[in-house]
């Protein structure tokens, strides 16, 4: 059947995505093959495909068809993320909209709920990821959450917790008062907001004087509502303005407690007053100097609740008028903040602000980064809570070896940096998170000895039965055990003879779940077949921003639980950019939709764009012009796939090249030998860029471009096969990049239904570069380039014939290539006689001159009066540009987008500039 007259993307890409998908062809069996694996970074079940996703998952895609195309077995596991917050936010949110809500349920019916929106709504971006093309065994599909997963994820808490490297512990967390969990780093997003710097008077206590003769301190706060926590103020040891008095006492002027002035480089003597108020229980840095200071974390006053609302410190010193206030001003109605600013002022104690104009005010402005919950979206707190921790600088020490002694190679280089600085000074890792949507801690509470719920009794395990073990060993073994409270009376349990265990409400981290990814997914704990071939994984693709959230934690319970590195090579890529280079946001709205893009351009361009652009260490500008030009670049290769069917050109069937005697065919042999060669040394090296670019010269350029023309009007059997096989192998190599246009043409170029693309063979030409082929149609390429230069240069029509003289040392080669110069060259004569004197264009091919009378083709004086004009024209637009480039205040006044426009614009007129004086100088 003949091919379509025009290539229409979405006409092919769902066909082939379900033909591969159905026919197992993405993971065929290859028992004896040597195994090649990757694991896929598992998007949350709540997500939809971004341009993030869509870049990661190319270079995923690209190399699993590569090594699938060199015969290995290659396994490409995929699976969702049971993302606890954000699922179980979109669950509430549905209910919130019915007017019902997560409390009016029991943990359990909840929990249901939510595995029943998975099986309605979840899990759209798989669906969007076949769209791209993604290879991925969809038959072993994971989720975080499934009962394997489960078994795998409390296996490693309770191993961990066996061994030290997890225990519960009172630390400053991410607070959410919105959501009323922990969170992580990467959830909290930093947001300018304008604020104030307030500065107060803290008075010394028992007369102490400063040497100047102060009786008070100066501090000053962004956060002026935590001094109800305050419990010492820091100055730096050497600062002669405050060593008279370290060690001496603050009065608090609103709580009236007393406090310390204590010594710590944490306090900048050139930032302020050089003195620092101190919250141990509500800022990061504080918690730091508190406990240099000789707090310890349960001894840290804390002054708010889950909700960021003033409670009750545990000295009792806050006063009442503050209690159940918010923090600060909330729906209009005053906060804490708010009121003890006024207070502070009321007793004297508020240092004003005076601006340039002599204004007086309570704050200075100020813009503050603020930490905000990326989906709570209210105000981060840091909050001092019990949590459950991961001994992380225990566990990085294996990883940190690996990467040193090569076991882990990370690519490009330029992160290893990165990567040592992070975990040299890694902290404890907080697992827990207090939600009901997640794996749930495997820890129960019980009473200790002494009967005091106020330091619980924990027993990890695996299992209830191994619970009952342990309490039973704790207890005696007379004690009856409980966990459902409805199963026991407060009588029977007050008689010590029966106990009752209540599980940790909370549930581990997304995170701690996710770092399992390489093993779990493969069958772990159990030592199955799967885990035994495919661990550990051979390369991890993913972003650079998840290093240190994921990768490096996939690093530290691969090799505690496994032994070995979890993968060979982690290749850490940038980030995909708005075209002016600004990082996409929503609030931005420049957020690009890849499935928009697919729509518009087709996968295979969106793909090809994706890999073409992906250079190591730096980031993708998205740019409208190369989408397009990747998609006329399948339009391309499906036109000259075209014009092979029309001209008795098929599939191969040959895998090594065929043989071949005519100087073009030869020549396109080695270039194709040439190109798998350049390809498979950028594989090696993880260059998606110079592998796509290598693919994309010899399809346009050497073959449609050249090698088409060429042959045309002399296709005789020899050229019909290696025509064919070329093109076969163009397609091979392009496969990995543009999946479903090669899928396409291979199949409609031959009856090979049973020998599909996807599963085909590598190019192994088993042929070289022929030098005299090579150099025959290199220098003829380079003469007929030169002479369509020259004809556009002068303003003659492409296929005006013009006379050439040539050297009489060419003669052989012109002789051989006779045909070609005639059709490609359009001489109407070759010479080898002295040119005629007058005008001519000098050829310079090779460094022999070829030379082309102009007399009685053109106007020679017109000519050169037209070139000479536009040559000044275009020069003075280049040193108009160039001058306004090399002026600084104008590139420093000027938008980005401009100053790129304006250098672009330069070097577009440079080189016109450059063009018509060589045209000048070919007149003579």
């Amino acid at each position: 059947m003949p091919m379509e007259k025009t290539f229409d993307p979405a006409a092919i890409e769902a066909k082939w995505s379900h033909e591969w998908e159905s026919r197992g062809l993405y993971r065929p069996a290859r028992p004896d093959a040597t195994p090649f694996t990757i694991v896929n970074p598992p998007p949350n079940v709540t997500g939809a495909l971004h341009i993030g996703h869509a870049l990661d998952n190319t270079l995923q895609d690209v190399l699993v068809r590569y090594e699938r195309l060199r015969g290995k077995d290659a396994l490409w596991v995929v699976g969702m993320d049971h993302a606890g917050i954000a699922t179980q936010m979109v669950v509430e949110r549905q209910m919130e909209a019915r007017q019902d809500k997560r409390t009016n349920y029991s943990r359990e019916d909840f929990v249901e709920k939510v595995w029943q929106w998975k099986a309605e709504s979840g899990g759209q971006i798989t669906g969007q990821l076949r769209r791209l093309g993604c290879s991925m065994d969809w038959s072993r599909e994971q989720f975080t959450m499934d009962p394997h997963f489960t078994r795998a994820v409390v296996k490693v808490f309770v191993d961990l917790h066996k061994k030290g490297l997890i225990y519960r512990d009172k630390r400053l967390v991410n607070w959410d008062p919105k959501l009323k969990t922990a969170i992580s780093d990467l959830e909290v997003e930093t947001v300018e907001v304008k604020g104030g710097f307030w500065h107060f008077k803290y008075p010394l206590a028992d007369g102490v004087k400063l040497d100047d003769g102060r009786d008070y301190i100066e501090v000053a706060t962004t956060r002026p509502e935590t001094m109800l926590a305050d419990m010492a103020v820091a100055v730096h040891p050497d600062d002669a303005r405050y060593k008279s008095v370290i060690g001496k006492d603050i009065l608090q002027p609103i709580t009236g407690r007393r406090f310390k002035i204590v010594a710590d480089e944490h306090a900048d003597p050139e930032l302020g007053s050089g003195a620092v108020k101190i919250t141990p229980g509500h800022d990061f840095n504080d918690f730091e100097v508190g406990k240099r200071a000789g707090f310890k974390p349960a001894e840290m006053l804390n002054m708010l609740d889950g909700d960021a609302n003033v409670i009750q410190t545990a000295d009792g010193l806050v006063p009442q008028e503050y209690l159940g206030l918010h923090r600060f001003k909330r729906d209009g109605v005053d906060g804490a903040r708010e009121l003890v600013v006024a207070r502070m002022k009321e007793a004297g104690f508020l240092i004003p602000h005076i601006d340039k104009d002599g204004n007086e005010h309570d704050a200075e402005p100020r813009t503050i980064q603020t930490p905000f919950g990326d989906r709570g979206g209210v105000v981060i707190e840091p909050w001092l809570t019990d949590q459950w921790y991961v001994d992380a600088e225990t566990l990085a020490q294996p990883p940190m070896q690996a990467v040193r002694d090569g076991r882990i190679n990370i690519v490009p280089k330029t992160w290893e940096k990165t990567f040592f600085n992070w975990m040299e000074n890694i902290q404890p890792w907080c697992v827990s998170r207090q939600l009901w949507w997640g794996h749930r801690i495997p820890a129960w509470y019980g009473p200790n000895r002494e009967n005091d719920f106020s330091d619980p009794q924990s027993f990890v395990a695996e299992t209830e039965d191994a619970v009952i073990e342990l309490a039973k060993r704790y207890y005696g073994e007379k004690v009856t055990i409980y966990f459902d409270e409805e199963a026991v009376s407060d009588r029977a349990l007050s008689s010590g003879h029966h106990v009752l265990l209540q599980r940790d409400p909370d549930v581990l981290d997304t995170w701690f779940s996710s770092a399992l990814w390489p093993f779990a997914t493969l069958g772990w704990p159990e030592n199955t077949d799967l885990l035994k071939r495919h661990y550990p994984n051979d390369v991890l693709i993913s972003g650079f921003d998840i290093l240190f959230f994921w990768d490096a934690r996939m690093a530290m319970q691969g090799m505690e639980f496994m032994g070995d590195v979890p993968w060979k090579t982690l290749y850490l890529h940038g980030l995909v950019r708005a075209p002016d280079g600004a990082k996409m946001s929503k609030s931005k709205g420049n957020v690009v939709d890849p499935l928009g893009l697919i729509d518009q351009y087709g996968a295979d361009a969106l793909r090809f764009f994706m890999a073409a652009m992906e250079s190591q260490g730096r980031d993708i500008k998205m740019d409208d012009a190369r989408l397009a030009g990747y998609r006329n670049f399948a339009t391309k290769l499906w036109n000259a796939a075209r014009f092979c069917e029309a001209n008795g050109i098929s599939a191969s069937t040959s895998f090594e090249a065929p043989a071949a005697t005519l100087p073009v065919n030869r020549w396109i042999i080695g270039e194709v030998a040439a190109t798998v060669a350049a390809m498979e040394s950028a594989f090696a090296a993880y260059r998606f860029d110079e592998a796509a670019n290598a693919i994309y010269s010899f399809a346009w350029d050497r073959f449609c471009d050249w090698y088409l023309e060429l042959i045309k009007g002399a296709i005789d059997d020899e050229t019909k096969a290696v025509a064919g096989w070329v093109l076969d192998q163009i397609l091979v190599m392009l496969h990995p990049f543009m999946p479903f246009i090669t899928e396409e043409l291979w199949t409609g170029l031959g009856d090979r239904a049973d020998y599909p693309l996807i599963t085909a063979k590598w190019p192994a030409p088993n042929a070289a570069r022929n030098a005299d082929a090579s150099a025959d149609i290199d220098w003829l390429i380079k003469l007929v380039s030169e002479l369509r230069t020259a004809k556009a240069e002068l303003g003659l029509p492409p296929g005006a014939r013009l006379t050439a003289h040539f050297p009489a040392s060419l003669k052989g080669r012109t002789d051989k290539l006779a045909a070609q110069l005639d059709r490609l060259a359009r001489l109407e004569a070759i010479s080898f006689d002295p040119a005629p004197a007058g005008a001519s264009a000098q050829l310079v091919v090779e460094g022999e001159t070829i030379t082309v009378p102009l007399e009685g083709v053109i106007d020679i004086a017109a000519e050169r009066e037209r070139l000479t004009k536009a040559l000044a024209a275009a020069t003075k637009e280049r040193d108009s540009l160039a001058g306004r480039l090399n002026n600084p205040s104008v590139v420093e006044r000027a938008k980005a987008e401009a100053v790129d426009k304006a250098r672009a614009d330069h070097a577009a007129k440079e080189a016109e500039a450059d063009r018509l004086t060589a045209a000048l100088a070919r007149l003579g």
